[in-house]
């Protein structure tokens, strides 16, 4: 089969792209893209080419450039050009060149698709560049997804090339009389995909000629096998969130808000250090710490902790919790008077007082003798050494023993809440006890009403 008609085929297998709809064409100049490019156009597909200037080699950077405008100008294809300061971006960020361009370039992608209401965007990947993944992904110890190579579609990301190896297009350019440009820094093997593909790769088929064509099988069959692997951990942390979580199924994630999951539940499935990276790596959890969790799972400590850049997790009482990372310490609120108000932006207090005596064992609800408090309210998060004296104790206690004699979790007891007079004595041990000696009593005549909500 042509190397055209393999394309074909290869775009319907995988319902890659539509024949009414309009698409755009990252072009480099390379080999690669030029034959992408033309292809698309022989099979009659809507495109518009796409061309970056980095400036990052010199001249040669403005030659490819004068290169895709000329090939595009002679083959009657409109074409979108950017120039990027590459090197400021990555002084900025703090982030490598390398990475700088492929941010650069995608948010340019998609954004020039959005304006043009374009249905994706072509990337001229091929064959021996899914190889080269796949060896960089096994060498970094990747999971069962890093060895699927390169996918035909992400998002609006489309490779329809992947089914040609190097070979098989610098082959058709040659049937075209198409010339292209080459890359200079593409023989420079310090780069480690380049001295896989330059020194790596030709050995291996040195020794073994099919065994790119045997990689490529291999990850076919593990790209199916994965679709079976990912519904089934999928199922099993649904199940295990639902019964166990304190979010309903498939609701979505809110800061501050608790995901937890049975330890014991977790050991009877197959595999939980499978199911543990389902949970934990969308959360930025690295495969080290999630191996390291699985191998401890029935050993952990209460209170063991780790965080990632963005959550942490905790063992307690025999579950996993994870939760948003907090960025900050909580605020301290004044009340200056009795009203509704807003503390940490999420969260409600009403103040009022009755005639009476009024007493409402809510567990968000606090009752005490008005005339016995002093305004300011103060309400602020627990400070190491806080004491009070919780109804129906004759002493004082440290708040942190409390808290740990009511098995709060580590995340609870960090997010306790403690209502305070003038004085800066404790009132209201929020959703957990009231001061004794404030306590409705037959003498009360008026009572203070604290809600938390």
């Amino acid at each position: 089969m042509k190397a055209i008609e393999t394309v074909k085929a290869f775009i319907a297998q995988h319902m890659l792209m539509d024949a009414d709809k309009l698409y755009l064409v990252a072009v480099s100049g390379g080999a690669d893209s030029v034959c992408l490019l033309l292809m698309l156009q022989q099979l009659g597909y809507r495109i518009e080419a796409v061309h970056c200037n980095f400036h990052l080699r010199g001249e040669e950077s403005n030659r490819d450039e004068a290169f895709v405008k000329d090939l595009c100008l002679n083959h009657n294809i409109p074409i979108h050009l950017t120039h990027f300061d590459t090197n400021a971006y990555a002084d900025l960020h703090q982030v490598s060149i390398e990475m700088s361009a492929r941010i650069l370039r995608y948010q340019y992608f998609e954004q020039l698709r959005n304006d043009l209401n374009a249905d994706g965007i072509c990337i001229a990947h091929h064959r021996d560049d899914s190889v080269e993944t796949m060896l960089l992904n096994l060498m970094r110890g990747t999971g069962i997804h890093g060895l699927c190579g390169i996918h035909p579609r992400r998002d609006h990301i489309l490779r329809p090339l992947l089914c040609l190896s190097r070979n098989n297009i610098e082959q058709w350019l040659n049937e075209q009389q198409q010339p292209f440009v080459t890359d200079s820094t593409n023989n420079e093997t310090e780069a480690l995909r380049n001295y896989l593909r330059l020194d790596i790769i030709p050995r291996l088929q040195q020794r073994w000629p099919a065994a790119a064509d045997s990689m490529m099988a291999t990850a076919r069959r593990l790209a199916e096998a994965t679709k079976v692997y990912d519904a089934a951990t999928k199922a099993a942390l649904e199940k295990l969130t639902e019964n166990n979580g304190t979010n309903e199924p498939h609701e979505p994630y809110r800061p501050h808000e608790t995901q937890k999951i049975s330890i014991s539940a977790l050991l009877e499935e197959p595999s939980p250090e499978s199911i543990l990276h389902e949970w934990l790596s969308p959360l930025g959890f690295q495969s080290a710490v999630i191996e390291q969790i699985s191998q401890r799972l029935g050993t952990l400590q209460e209170g063991s902790y780790w965080q990632s850049e963005t959550h942490e997790l905790t063992a307690h009482q025999g579950h996993l919790l994870v939760q948003t990372l907090q960025a900050a310490e909580r605020p301290t609120l004044r009340i200056p008077e009795t009203g509704n108000y807003v503390y940490d932006q999420t969260e409600h207090f009403s103040i009022s007082i009755s005639e009476g005596q009024t007493i409402d064992r809510s567990e968000n609800m606090c009752c005490l003798d008005a005339d016995t408090v002093d305004f300011p309210l103060i309400i602020r998060p627990i400070q190491t050494g806080d004491r009070f004296q919780p109804l129906g104790m004759k002493g004082t206690r440290l708040v942190s023993d409390y808290l740990c004699d009511k098995k709060l979790s580590l995340f609870e007891r960090r997010r306790q809440l403690v209502v305070t007079d003038k004085n800066g004595e404790i009132l209201w041990l929020v959703n957990q006890r009231p001061k004794h000696p404030n306590r409705i009593t037959e003498e009360t005549k008026r009572t203070l009403l604290i809600k938390h909500f």
